[in-house]
């Protein structure tokens, strides 16, 4: 009997578990990243721009916009997986170039789409984005794919989707960790030079 009470007396001094505490709000953060294939064609380069935020703050609404008021050459598409397969979290994608052309299209909503979808995965696989906040969180893809690969014969969809999978999830990586940081830009603004700025001043433009 005096045992079975001391049990009871043990147990009902067990603390309870602290509740778990809620994930800081993200309202927006953004971020952009460049992967190339080294000597490789243009078309392979990848440098899309990203936004992500909470879908029940500025970026939602963004995104809610985008997808509701859509302009002829540049569709606002989600990033998908497979017809019939989205990914989480809520990801549309916005190309910079004017699309007008069926082999473009069928390319950008193509490899370039599967590439972004799993670059969004990749980045809530690594971390980056928080897995408890898949269902929260809304993402915005500015995409890059030079027009080039329209020209091209034999289009190596193996890189390019490799090249898109790689840039989104690493500008999504800077986006949450909020790099490069300012110090880091005022240490180094002197030393950087803008590539196109560069060949101009060189007479290559």
């Amino acid at each position: 009997m005096a045992k079975k009470k001391a049990v009871e007396k043990k147990t009902a001094s067990k603390p309870a578990p602290a509740p778990a505490r809620p994930l800081p709000r993200i309202v927006m953060r953004t971020g952009e990243a460049l992967v190339e294939v080294e000597d490789g064609p243009g078309y392979l380069a990848a440098e899309p721009e990203v936004v992500i935020g909470e879908l029940d703050g500025p970026v939602g609404y963004a995104i809610a916009n985008l997808l509701g008021d859509q302009i002829k050459g540049h569709s606002r598409v989600f990033a998908i997986l497979n017809c019939d397969c989205q990914v989480r979290p809520t990801t549309i994608m916005v190309s910079k170039v004017t699309v007008n052309n069926e082999k473009y299209t069928n390319i950008l909503m193509g490899s370039v789409q599967a590439g972004i979808a799993n670059g969004v995965l990749d980045a809530v696989r690594a971390g980056d984005i928080p897995k408890e906040k898949a269902d929260d969180l809304g993402i915005i893809v500015s995409v890059w794919l030079d027009p080039s690969v329209t020209k091209e014969k034999k289009v190596d969809h193996e890189k390019l989707f490799e090249t898109q999978r790689a840039a989104v999830a690493k500008a999504l990586g800077k986006a949450m960790r909020g790099e490069p940081k300012i110090d880091w830009l005022l240490e180094n603004q002197n030393k950087i030079t803008h590539c196109f700025h560069e060949l101009g001043m060189k007479g290559d433009l």
